[in-house]
């Protein structure tokens, strides 16, 4: 992903998620520059249609909408912030091809589980990839997941 994308990941963001959900470009790409092998687009014939946010983090940690990425320099976690893809892309396995691109490069950096927020009722999903809901301990986590608007869940898997 890089700055030249910003635009068509803004209108995959748009088509993907209710106006509540959606999160301002300037934060989409400081997100982009400050992860910049975390993030990633799929392209087909008609441009970006999909789009996968991650960073290394800390387990436990929950990065609130509107809020910038603050990767750690010791992580035991990659953060799988925002995983979106363009309806007309639907039902190709694209979400699936993104997030084992990301995973395995989580496991090339040693980094030995991947967490994130599920919203818009997506648990079976990535319950369907290993991923089980998780205990948040810190309050300020717990804060942050409460500011995503229906039902969030904090979910966490090891990686092998």
């Amino acid at each position: 992903m890089s700055a030249n994308d910003l635009e068509a990941v803004m209108a995959v963001q748009a088509a993907c998620y209710p106006p509540a959900m959606q999160e301002p470009a300037a934060i989409v790409l400081a997100r982009m520059q400050s992860a910049p092998d975390s993030c990633l687009v799929a392209v087909d014939a008609g441009g970006v249609c999909g789009y996968l946010f991650a960073y290394p983090s800390r387990l436990g940690a929950v990065t609130s909408l509107d809020a910038p990425f603050a990767p750690s320099a010791q992580p035991d976690t990659l953060y799988l912030h925002d995983l979106a893809i363009a309806p007309r892309a639907h039902g190709r396995g694209i979400a699936r091809k993104l997030v084992a691109r990301m995973l395995a490069h989580a496991r090339a950096l040693g980094i030995g589980a991947s967490s994130l927020v599920s919203v818009q009722d997506t648990a079976a999903f990535w319950f369907s990839l290993g991923y089980r809901e998780g205990v948040l301990a810190c309050p300020q986590a717990r804060a942050a997941l409460a500011r995503y608007p229906g039902t969030a869940r904090y979910m966490r898997r090891a990686l092998d």
